[in-house]
Formats: structure tokens, C-alpha cells, sequence
């Protein structure tokens, strides 16, 4: 949804609405007839008409997903884009899909409340569907603010349109977002049941570990560690730990496969569903992420960007200075399930293909090299060549090809079109939240059992020979957060948190990151493949040519704290219709919990 254009806003507001089925809670309405006020009358109505929420408004939100979360980040290389060199305008069109389909769930978050509001459908139903409303309307917020610093409000669409202020309507403080993120929160957990109508959609300890992330973020915003707002952090995201009765899956690869989508371990994910062949209800992010030839469709272009340096390194691995022995043999169960590296193969993957040995499955040097296995080998001067600028390639985020599909879901996936859920916040999340909370304002070193407990928890499901911390601290958490996390859109919002109250921590850490390519790999790998023998040349090498970006453009100083945070300017067609939302313009100061109310 464009702020700068209206009709969509009134488009949401007569959202809607026959429903396609009531068989699947991912099926949505359709947007083809407007007859709202028929709808939204029966449990399955309102069931159904809330689904979408799940899926379609977030659609053109995924490739920022990616570029925001894991490029800017340092997790992940993507060319020459302006997310890896920090020459990030309000013109990009990434940017401009992404802010408008975060403003889009807020206007149909607003929409489908009010009419749920007003059903005639049961308590139950009408309490789950609410709740859901609420909680997708404070997730987008969240993204918001995180990425843009300050936001307007767009507290409800009806009266956004009846006062015609929306051209003038002023970015709020970042504070202030927050505290109304943290009211619609609370809003939801009043009325989500403690589990949900349906598996896979949203509960209380949903809303409830969302907001003790939200409090952590919020608890640097005015430029140092606020201790009310960790206890705060740290008290919600125990109340999901101790009652949520959801634990971590034991296999951490198994988070990721098509057959546990709604697993007890996602508390909020995008839903994505392409039984119906809606357009923008379906994911498809392999697209964007792996090589050619990976699906039957023709539709994957990503082959060329690959799992950064720095990432690879935070994991210990270093393609330069090792055998593959070293990573093949690693004790975190976590990289295998991050990046594909040579000699890694999957038996989740290409279920339908023979590797050799009479074992099925998936071989990565086998897909870059061998033209019988994969027919969409890359040759260049006659050679064939492996397509990752860096020597990794994502695991998450791929279902694999159509059998692998059908095996995971009991359907068939299609071009650009998939099921795989993206999970958006996952109990090990909540772990570290809970964790890095008890750690106070003073980042100190915790011998708290819980605390240890709590991080141990995630450490041992990655690595299940480690030992038991008699410690833990702030960069033990730091760094955890990223190898659980990594390729899961959510490592740039982690700088953004910091940086409201430590930016020089976040500035050098970035700086001294290894974001650029690798060079001479696809000889290495070829004759690895070929022969067994890694052979490290002096034609191999990082590239130390291109210089680490100016990190610090993509920053601003808050006008109260005087500390500089990271930000992204709004799309300039925005800007240009409202000026008050240019980058130079600050927020002004709302009282939430006076000026708006459910």
C-alpha cells in the first residue's frame, strides 16, 4: 500500500470477500467482489477471511526480507547491490515494494478488524481472528520502525480517510511506535486463546514472545539499556518458555523442511500456501536464492549470490585455509542446514535423484559439475563453473524440486510458487531474547542457572556434544543469535537494536566484515570434484580489493539521545506527496495509550 495513494486504503476498507474454501485456513477471500458487509458473518468466514493475512499482503515483502536482513547484515553477498555497498535511495525498488507491503497488512490488519469486530461469528472465533489481526498489524510496525526509525500511525483506515490528513500526517518518535506496538500486543493477548483454533496460526505465547522481542528492542531506544524494559523483555519471554508447552524440534535442519511448517517451534511464520494458484499467496524465495536447474520450472536466477565470507567464518569455516574434512565433520548441525559447502549432500533434496551408490538425494558439487545429473550446468570457455561468488549457497529457504514438494506437502509446487513456510519469529528466538534480557543494562556475564539453561538450550540442540556453560555473556548471546538465526531476515535488525545505544560497536563490527567475493573457487571445487584433491592455488583468494562500505550513510542522529541509528528513507514518491516523511524531518512525540484505543 502506497501512503501517497489513497484508493488502496479504501480498497481495504471494502476488502473482500468470498471465501474460495474453509477447508484450508490458508485459502483467503477473494478480492474480486466487494461484499463485505455479507461476510465475515460465520466461524468459517471469518476463519477463512483472516488466512490471508498470512500470505498475500506480505508477498513483495520477501526480497527485502532477504536484502535488508541478510545483505545489509553481512550474512549474505548479492552482487553489486545497494544493499552490500550501502548506497541504499528511496528509489530502489526493493525498498519501494517492501514499505508498501508492510503498510498494506496494516490496512488490511485495521480492515478485517473492525469487520471481525462486528461478526456474528462464535467468541472463540472471533477472539482468535481479532488477535490475529492485531499481532500481524504490530509485526509489520515492527519491521517498520526497525527499517524506516520513525513511522506515521495509521491507527484505523476509516478515519485516516474521513480526516484527509494523510498528506500531512506526521512520522511519530521511535519510542512512541513502540509503545504502540507494545498496546497492540497487549491488545491481542487479551483476546488469543492459549492455543490456537487451528494449528499454525497465531496464540497468545505467539503474541507474547513477539512482544518480549519487542521490549528488548525498545529497551536501547533512548540511547542506553533501559532496565524496566529488559525485566519486561525477559519476563514475557518466560512466560512462553515455561507455558507455552513448545519446545525446540530436536533435529535443527527439520525447522525448515515443507513437512514441518506448522511445527511447534514456529510461533508466527508467513504461511504461504499455492494449492489455488493465487498469485502473491505463494513463496518464492528459491527464486532469488539458489542456482538454475534446482526445480523443474526455470524460474531460479540466484546462483550467483552466495552465504557471505563473514558468515562462513563465524561458523569456523575458512574454504582458504582448510579441507573439506573440517567442514564436513563440524560438530554445529547448524551450518549444514545454513550453507551448502563442497562435499555436503542432502537426503531432503532431489528425493527422486540418484547421487550414485544407489543413494537418493542431493549432491552440491554433483548439481555444479555433472551435466547428466543436472542438465543446467553453467559452462563458461568450454568449462563448467560453479555459479556462488562466494563458494556457499543458502539452504533455507529452498523445498528442493516438484517430487520434493509433493513429499513435504501433498501437493505440487508450480513457477515461483511454493509452500515452504517462512518463519518470522521460532522459539530458540525467545530463548536468546530471554537470555540477553537477563543480562541488564550492564551486558554482564550471567552464572544465573536460567540464563544458562535458556542458552543452552539452543547451543545443545546445534551442537549436542558441548558442554554446559558454568557463564554466559553478552558476546556468547551476540554470536549465538547469528548461527541460530542466520539467513532468517532478522540479523540487520539485531545492528538496528544496537545501534540505538552502542552504534560505534555495530559500525566496526561491519566494517571489519568479509562481504565480498571469493575468487578462482570454480577451479578448486572442479578438481575437488574430480579427483578428491583440494588444491589451494595462489589464484584463489578473497577479494581485499573492494573496499568495506561507508556504513555510517544509512545513518541518523536522534534528536533527543544525540546517538546515531541505523535507518532506511522512505520510497520518494512518498516523500514527495508527504513531505513530513523525509529523512531530514523528525518525529513528533504521541501519547498512544491517550490518543488511540481498541
Amino acid at each position: 500500500m502506497k501512503l501517497s495513494n489513497i484508493k488502496y486504503l479504501a480498497i481495504a476498507s471494502v476488502l473482500a470477500l468470498t471465501a474460495t474454501s474453509c477447508d484450508d485456513y490458508l485459502d483467503k477471500p477473494t478480492e474480486d467482489s466487494y461484499v463485505a458487509d455479507g461476510y465475515y458473518k460465520t466461524d468459517a468466514q471469518c476463519l477463512a477471511g483472516t488466512a490471508y493475512l498470512y500470505n498475500s499482503p506480505w508477498y513483495d515483502f520477501q526480497r527485502g526480507f532477504i536484502k535488508v536482513g541478510e545483505v545489509f547484515s553481512g550474512n549474505y553477498y548479492w552482487g553489486s547491490s545497494p544493499y552490500m555497498t550501502f548506497t541504499l535511495n528511496g528509489s530502489d525498488q526493493d525498498l519501494v515494494n517492501m514499505s508498501y507491503s508492510l503498510w498494506a497488512v496494516i490496512a488490511h490488519a485495521n480492515t478485517v478488524y473492525q469487520y471481525i469486530k462486528g461478526s456474528t461469528a462464535s467468541e472463540a472465533v472471533r477472539n482468535q481472528c481479532m488477535g490475529e489481526c492485531l499481532t500481524w498489524k504490530a509485526m509489520a510496525y515492527f519491521f517498520l520502525v526497525r527499517s524506516f526509525g520513525e513511522v506515521p500511525i495509521v491507527h484505523d483506515n476509516s478515519e485516516e480517510l474521513s480526516k484527509g490528513t494523510y498528506s500531512t500526517a506526521p512520522k511519530v518518535k521511535r519510542e512512541d511506535v513502540y509503545e504502540y506496538i507494545i498496546m497492540t500486543l497487549e491488545e491481542a493477548m487479551k483476546v488469543l486463546p492459549k492455543s490456537p483454533l487451528e494449528a499454525g496460526r497465531i496464540d497468545y505465547y505467539g503474541a507474547e514472545g513477539l512482544l518480549a522481542k519487542v521490549y528488548l528492542t525498545k529497551a536501547g531506544v533512548r540511547g542506553s539499556l533501559n532496565g524496566d524494559d529488559l525485566a519486561k523483555a525477559a519476563q514475557y519471554a518466560k512466560d512462553v518458555i515455561d507455558n507455552s508447552g513448545r519446545h525446540l524440534l530436536p533435529n535443527y535442519s527439520d525447522v525448515f523442511r515443507l513437512k514441518n511448517n506448522k511445527s511447534e517451534e514456529s510461533l508466527i511464520a508467513f504461511r504461504w500456501s499455492c494449492i489455488n494458484g493465487e498469485w502473491t499467496a505463494q513463496n518464492t524465495l528459491q527464486s532469488d536464492l539458489f542456482a538454475n536447474g534446482f526445480d523443474e520450472f526455470g524460474d531460479l536466477w540466484g546462483g550467483w549470490n552466495g552465504i557471505s565470507v563473514d558468515l562462513q567464518e563465524a561458523f569456523g569455516v575458512k574454504l582458504l585455509e582448510q579441507t573439506p574434512d573440517a567442514w564436513i565433520n563440524a560438530v554445529d548441525t547448524r551450518l549444514k542446514a545454513t550453507m551448502m559447502l563442497p562435499g555436503f549432500k542432502y537426503d531432503y533434496f532431489w528425493q527422486d535423484h540418484d547421487m550414485g551408490n544407489g543413494q537418493k538425494g542431493f549432491d552440491y558439487l554433483k548439481f555444479m559439475f555433472d551435466d547428466q545429473y543436472n542438465p543446467s550446468v553453467t559452462i563458461q570457455d568450454g568449462q563448467v563453473i560453479c555459479q556462488s561468488a562466494t563458494g556457499s549457497n543458502t539452504v533455507k529457504h529452498l523445498y528442493g524440486d516438484d517430487f520434493d514438494h509433493v513429499q513435504g506437502t501433498g501437493h505440487n509446487a508450480s513457477r515461483m510458487s511454493y509452500s515452504l513456510a517462512t518463519h518470522i519469529l521460532r522459539l530458540s528466538d525467545v530463548y536468546l531474547v530471554y537470555a540477553e534480557a537477563m543480562l541488564g543494562a550492564g551486558r554482564a556475564t550471567s552464572t544465573d542457572p536460567n540464563v544458562i539453561d535458556a542458552f543452552y538450550a539452543v547451543r545443545h540442540r546445534a551442537i549436542p556434544s558441548a558442554p554446559r556453560p558454568t557463564s554466559v555473556s553478552w558476546d556468547d548471546v551476540w554470536k549465538e543469535r547469528r548461527l541460530e538465526l542466520a539467513m532468517e531476515g532478522d540479523r540487520w535488525y539485531d545492528y538496528v537494536r544496537v545501534s540505538y545505544y552502542d552504534p560505534d560497536f555495530c559500525v566496526n563490527e561491519l566494517l571489519n566484515q568479509k562481504r565480498n567475493a571469493m575468487w578462482g573457487l570454480s577451479e578448486l571445487y572442479r578438481t575437488y570434484y574430480q579427483t578428491g584433491v583440494w588444491n589451494v592455488s595462489t589464484s584463489m583468494q578473497y577479494d581485499n580489493q573492494t573496499a568495506a562500505p561507508t556504513v555510517t550513510s544509512l545513518m541518523k542522529s536522534d534528536p533527543d539521545t544525540g546517538k546515531k541509528y541505523f535507518f532506511m528513507p522512505f520510497p520518494t514518491e512518498d516523500v514527495i506527496f508527504n513531505p513530513n516523511l523525509g529523512s531530514s524531518v523528525d518525529g513528533v512525540h504521541v501519547d498512544v495509550r491517550e490518543t488511540y484505543s481498541y
